[in-house]
C-alpha cells in the first residue's frame, strides 16, 4: 500500500485510470470539469500498474479503478 499512498500524497487529486475504461474517462472529465488538474496514473500503461492495481484492491476499491485520492483521502467510484 506504500505506493499507492506515496502516490496519492503526491497531489491534492490523483485518479488511478486504465485508458480504455469508460467509466474512468466519465470521472476524468468530470474532474476536469470542476476546474481540478489531477494527477492520472494509467495503470494499463505503467511498468508498475498490476502491482498497484493489487494495491488499491487491499485498500478495498471494488473494482480497482477507477479509484481517486482528493486531499490525500481515497475515494472508490462505485458502479453498479
Amino acid at each position: 500500500m506504500a505506493a499507492v499512498s506515496a502516490l496519492g500524497a503526491e497531489n491534492s487529486v490523483v485518479i488511478f485510470s486504465k485508458s480504455s475504461c469508460c467509466i474512468c474517462h466519465t470521472i476524468k472529465t468530470l474532474i476536469y470539469g470542476f476546474g481540478a488538474i489531477p494527477a492520472i496514473y494509467e495503470l494499463d500503461e505503467l511498468p508498475n500498474g498490476r502491482q498497484l492495481e493489487k494495491e488499491l484492491l487491499s485498500f478495498g476499491c471494488r473494482p480497482s479503478i477507477p479509484a481517486m485520492f482528493i486531499g490525500r483521502s481515497w475515494l472508490a467510484v462505485i458502479m453498479s
